[in-house]
């Protein structure tokens, strides 16, 4: 059957690809060897084994891989096919980037057009009044609903039942749903015949609109999910449609996929780079198909439209002249307390002016218009905080209707123009290009690629944000990791509790509030000014501490449905909340500092040791933990002792602690199961005490240690060397950073050092913050006037490079392990700049891979994009952001970077790789937040190092 299938994909691929024949030959080729090795692979598992000898004698079977399917396969060897119109990469190859005046649309170009253009048909004209309401900026989200929020809501179910021509819509269910909770049931009926008349319309529907270039998967669909069971569960039946993101700082094809899975037919984005918006303007293709890279079909598709010009407030929504569609601003009437800042302010509609004010923003829709495809226009209708009071309201509705009853009543001007909701404009697009009909998505141009790395004018690259606040970057994952495992023992124990009177005390429902609040609460980081480290110091003190009140919270839930799982007399469960079963293993004292472990008290009494594996795969995994005795023996969970190292704790860099010791296993767990260990204080012989060298620039003989042996000496000029089954690493003996890797595999030593460098940011009056990276030139590299003191620990389970600098503990962990566990480096920095001025911190790898100026980062964790490094942009376009990883590679090998945190990464020269760890900035970058970024923690940024060899030419 599968071969029949392939044989399919096979004759299709050659009708695609006839001029082809020389990737025809290799696909088949490469099926056939597939096919021919997963038929082996079935006769005799070992032979998809990577039989490397006895590894080590920590694994009785390596069997851990997974089979392959051929059909995965395919992918790699198709995405040669790919067919759509517009790929990025080849936009940004042909843009020039130049920044010439485009006139009164600055960024654009003078828009002309024929007035008797619309004589066979009308220009159809929706305006969509919209109000953008971040979850928390410049005030925390309650602030912001106490003051503003709530009224726009309040203020909307009155002013709409005043007129059913009004329309108005809605996006982030966060707010929605608190306001819903304190509103009574006369307000929530109306809510819902406004909805079903068409006049109100949820779009997205997600908790927040998200960030996409720092946000995972896994936590964008997290506040989707939020947010449309939300609207599922109190407005039965309502389901959006169309996806609205107007605010966050570039946009993610991983988004696009996400809302066609959930049932979207479109989308809106707003923030891209303005040299792309004026190529997609006169090229007519802001409105498209976006597509995945790897679809070969066209099942990703989904329509979307991108706003062409500079934002979304009124002036650059309604025509390409902001000072004209500034005076339809109707809030800005003089005597308020906003204005137009191109000084000629709004005049209110009577029958006196109505016919020239109609003409004028006429001219400015026929102008919009010229940029698309159809004569179907939208005109979005709002800001931030918009329509708050019932003023407004007036102001902007009565005045707009006045001018659409002018404009409608005047055939020879050929145009009609209404209130619109987003889907309204949608299904009038769709209409208009006979969209639906099979033959016509040729209408609008398939684009495929990314909108990353954004700027909104001259060479403002908004990466700074991929880096701000990086410790509630790597907080944020935490507390999805929390979730997960979470969701996942809760859910098996709310089946275990149900089976028995005696369990029916587990606090299912209790728990199951802590779980939606978790849930939430990562939602709610996932605003574009929250996991960005975009909002004001207080506001992200706020989001923290509900991050880590979830993680406690996540705690509990975690233990209580441990408690009854593991319990093997059911019979025996007793629940109290005062004195909880279990204990985690790390405890975390504040929103803003980084976790402790807990010290575990042995005694001659075995105590249990629960390990979880919320992974759908098995694993031997090493797992520390800490213990008060060097005296330590460990059982597996078929009672049999495990080998152990015992590594010393420290206080600073010196100075051993003997309050607790830390001890490292290799665990073996099933797919989502839990391990059952024992840990008891006993003499044990498979208990191995690591060996230490600590290298300082005057080494002093201090007296031995009781337990650990340690041997002081100078730094040298000589290298540090690590080792395991798979590589040996060389570390300079001066600086303690890794110098090169030899594969054992092939025996090939590359060349792959470590290094700190220093951004500062420019003279110009235009200087880096939360958002911008607007550096003074190359990184300088870290200068050290003394040697760092050097730690390195050699262990039977892992050996370490630990190094001691001013701004960072760089630490570099080699696993003698089976597996990736073992096949790659583990680095983790600890990074302190709180004393630093204008300073932002990277780590760059650089190796003897020929990357030719390509490299790649993953989107969301979920796919990746290849990126190109250009010479024609300036250095803060050349970083990207990277949720989980990024990689080089050249013919023969490729080099990875595993992220535990997103951060802002790149590739300035051949075959290096580089990540910005914090950033400390003393100023505001004039994008509204009014402040730097000076609240920098003790960070702990964690990552893994991949190095494989590559198989096959493809660059």
């Amino acid at each position: 059957g599968q071969l029949s299938i392939l044989q399919e994909k096979i004759d299709h691929l050659e009708r695609l690809l006839a001029e082809n024949n020389e990737i025809i030959s290799n696909i088949r080729d490469s099926v056939i060897n597939l096919s021919e090795s997963v038929k082996d692979g079935q006769k005799n598992p070992e032979a998809i084994n990577f039989s490397r000898g006895s590894v080590s004698e920590l694994f009785p079977s390596a069997s851990v891989l997974l089979a392959v399917d051929s059909e995965d396969c395919l992918f790699a060897s198709k995405s040669g096919s790919h067919s759509s119109g517009v790929q990025m990469l080849d936009v940004y190859d042909i843009l020039p980037f130049d920044n010439p005046d485009g006139g009164v649309w600055k960024q654009g170009f003078d828009i002309t057009y024929n007035e008797n253009e619309w004589d066979s048909e009308p220009l159809q004209v929706f305006v969509v009044p919209h109000s953008h309401n971040d979850p928390g900026w410049l005030k925390t989200f309650d602030d912001y609903f106490r003051d503003q929020t709530q009224h726009i809501l309040n203020n909307m179910v009155i002013k709409l039942q005043e007129d059913n021509r009004r329309k108005f819509i809605w996006s982030e269910i966060s707010y929605f749903s608190k306001w819903w909770d304190g509103i009574d049931s006369q307000k929530k009926d109306a809510v819902k015949r406004l909805i079903k008349d068409g006049q109100f319309e949820i779009v997205t529907g997600g908790w927040v609109m998200p960030d996409e270039a720092s946000s995972h998967y896994f936590s964008l669909i997290d506040q989707l999910i939020e947010g449309h069971q939300w609207l599922e569960k109190n407005l039965a039946g309502v389901k959006p449609r169309s996806g609205w993101a107007v605010d966050p700082f570039g946009h993610s094809p991983t988004m696009a996929y996400l809302l066609k899975r959930t049932g979207f037919s479109n989308m809106l984005i707003q923030r891209v780079h303005y040299s792309v918006k004026k190529h997609f303007a006169t090229q007519k293709t802001l409105e498209f198909f976006w597509r995945q890279n790897w679809d070969l079909g066209s099942s990703t598709d989904i329509l979307c439209h991108m706003m062409p010009f500079y934002s979304y407030d009124i002036p650059h929504t309604c025509g390409p002249d902001p000072k004209i569609c500034c005076q339809f601003d109707f809030k800005r009437l003089p005597g308020g307390r906003i204005s137009c800042p191109w000084r000629v302010p709004p005049e209110a509609i009577h029958a006196g002016n109505v016919q020239h004010r109609a003409w004028i923003i006429l001219d400015q829709y026929r102008k919009k218009s010229k940029l698309f495809r159809t004569k179907v226009l939208l005109a979005p209708l709002g800001d931030d905080f918009r329509y708050t009071e019932s003023s407004e309201w007036d102001q902007q509705y009565q005045n707009y209707q006045k001018l659409f009853d002018y404009m409608n009543s005047r055939p020879e001007w050929h145009v009609k123009a209404q209130f619109g909701t987003l889907s309204d404009y949608f299904e009038a697009l769709r209409k208009e290009s006979n969209l639906g009909e099979k033959s016509s998505s040729s209408f609008f141009p398939v684009l495929s690629g990314d909108f990353f790395t954004y700027a909104d004018r001259d060479h403002h690259y908004w990466s700074g944000y991929f880096t701000s606040r990086p410790f509630y970057k790597r907080l944020d994952r935490v507390l999805e990791s929390y979730i997960r495992a979470a969701e996942i023992l809760y859910s098996l124990a709310l089946v275990q509790s149900s089976k028995s009177e005696k369990m029916n005390v587990f606090p299912s429902v209790d728990n199951y509030k802590l779980l939606t609040e978790a849930r939430r609460n990562l939602g709610l980081f996932q605003h574009h000014d929250a996991i960005t480290g975009t909002a004001k110091d207080w506001v992200v003190v706020d989001y923290g501490t509900r991050l880590f009140h979830s993680i406690m919270n996540l705690k509990k839930v975690i233990i209580d449905s441990a408690h009854i799982l593991i319990l093997e007399d059911k019979s025996a469960y007793n629940y109290d909340t005062a004195t909880p079963f279990l204990k985690m293993d790390d405890v975390q004292a504040s929103q803003d500092s980084l976790p402790r472990k807990t010290v575990i008290k042995l005694t001659l009494q075995p105590r249990y040791l629960l390990i979880y594996n919320p992974m759908e795969q098995e694993r031997f995994s090493v797992v520390s933990v800490n213990v008060n005795s060097p005296r330590v023996k460990l059982l597996s969970p078929l009672g049999k002792p495990v080998t152990v190292q015992i590594s010393a704790v420290w206080d600073g860099a010196t100075t051993v602690s003997h309050e607790a010791y830390q001890i490292s296993f290799v665990a073996h767990l099933p797919p989502l199961g839990i391990g059952v260990y024992q840990l008891l204080e006993d003499e044990s012989s498979e208990a191995v005490l690591a060996d230490y060298s600590i290298y300082v620039r005057n080494s002093r003989q201090e007296k031995p240690d009781r337990v650990f042996k340690i041997k002081e000496m100078q730094n040298s000029v000589d290298n540090i060397i690590l080792e395991n089954a798979y590589m040996k690493l060389w570390f300079s003996g001066m600086s303690g950073l890794l110098e090169k890797i030899n594969t054992k595999e092939d025996g090939k030593n590359h060349q792959m050092k470590v290094e700190f460098a220093w951004y500062g940011t420019t003279s110009n009056r235009d200087k880096s913050g939360a958002y911008l990276f607007l550096p003074d030139g190359d990184a300088k590299p870290y200068i050290f006037t003394d040697p760092p003191t050097i730690r390195v620990a050699h262990g039977k389970i892992f050996s370490e490079v630990v190094c001691f600098f001013h701004h960072v503990t760089h630490t570099m962990r080699l696993y003698k392990v089976q597996g990736l566990e073992g096949q790659s480096l583990e680095v983790s920095n600890i990074v302190d700049i709180r004393g630093e001025y204008n300073r932002e911190l990277a780590m760059r790898i650089s190796s003897d891979i020929n990357s030719q100026n390509r490299f790649y980062t993953d989107l969301n964790g979920y796919q990746i994009q290849p990126r190109l490094t250009m010479t024609k942009l300036p250095l803060q376009a050349n970083i990207y952001p990277m949720t989980t990883m990024a990689y080089i590679q050249d013919v023969g090998v490729r080099l990875t970077l595993h992220s535990a945190q997103s951060l802002g990464v790149a590739s300035l020269k051949n075959g290096q790789l580089e990540v910005i760890m914090d950033r400390r900035l003393m100023q505001d970058d004039n994008r509204g937040l009014g402040q730097g970024v000076q609240d920098n923690k003790i960070t702990a940024n964690v990552f893994r190092l991949l190095l494989e060899r590559r198989h096959g030419t493809n660059v």
